[in-house]
């Protein structure tokens, strides 16, 4: 089954947390890790692969860390896992050659799931280009209006 895998996990985690830091403020790779029980070494690790993709900013010395270098509504799912894992594919056709060569277009000319495969891999990925880290912080409700996410209406219940 499809699954997000431990270091995207961790780059969300560690990114959902700095869009929630005030303008200014970094965390530290430590600090996160303290924080969400992940192993401090692979969040370094996968913090160091955002800041070269440009989705966090180092801040060295001391009380450095990372803060986020784009807006939330800014970086989209697809990107990120393209970041810290190979872009997110079901099958190895859906390459033009597998690793071991086996599934070639030839092959795949025969095969009968290379088209469905490949549509569904297609919307997978158009899915995931769709989805920004401002959504998964903040997902919409059924029935809200565009924009209109959960925290906003608890803001408003709260009135």
């Amino acid at each position: 089954m499809l699954a997000l895998t431990k270091k995207t996990g961790y780059g969300l985690i560690a990114m959902s947390h700095l869009a929630g830091l005030k303008d200014g403020q970094v965390a530290s790779a430590a600090a996160i890790a303290r924080l969400f029980g992940v192993p401090q070494a692979l969040l370094m690790n996968v913090l160091k692969e955002l800041a070269a993709a440009g989705f966090v900013q180092s801040v060295r010395g001391a009380g450095g860390g990372y803060r986020l270098a784009r807006r939330p509504r800014d970086i989209h799912l697809a990107e990120l896992t393209g970041a810290v894992e190979r872009p997110v594919r079901l099958a190895e056709c859906v390459t033009k050659v597998a690793a071991d060569g086996r599934c070639t277009r030839k092959m795949m000319a025969r095969c009968p799931i290379a088209d469905p495969v490949h549509r569904f891999h297609r919307k997978l990925n158009d899915f995931l280009q769709k989805v920004t880290l401002e959504e998964i912080l903040n997902p919409p409700m059924v029935g809200a209006a565009p924009g209109e996410g959960i925290a906003a209406r608890r803001v408003q219940h709260h009135d």
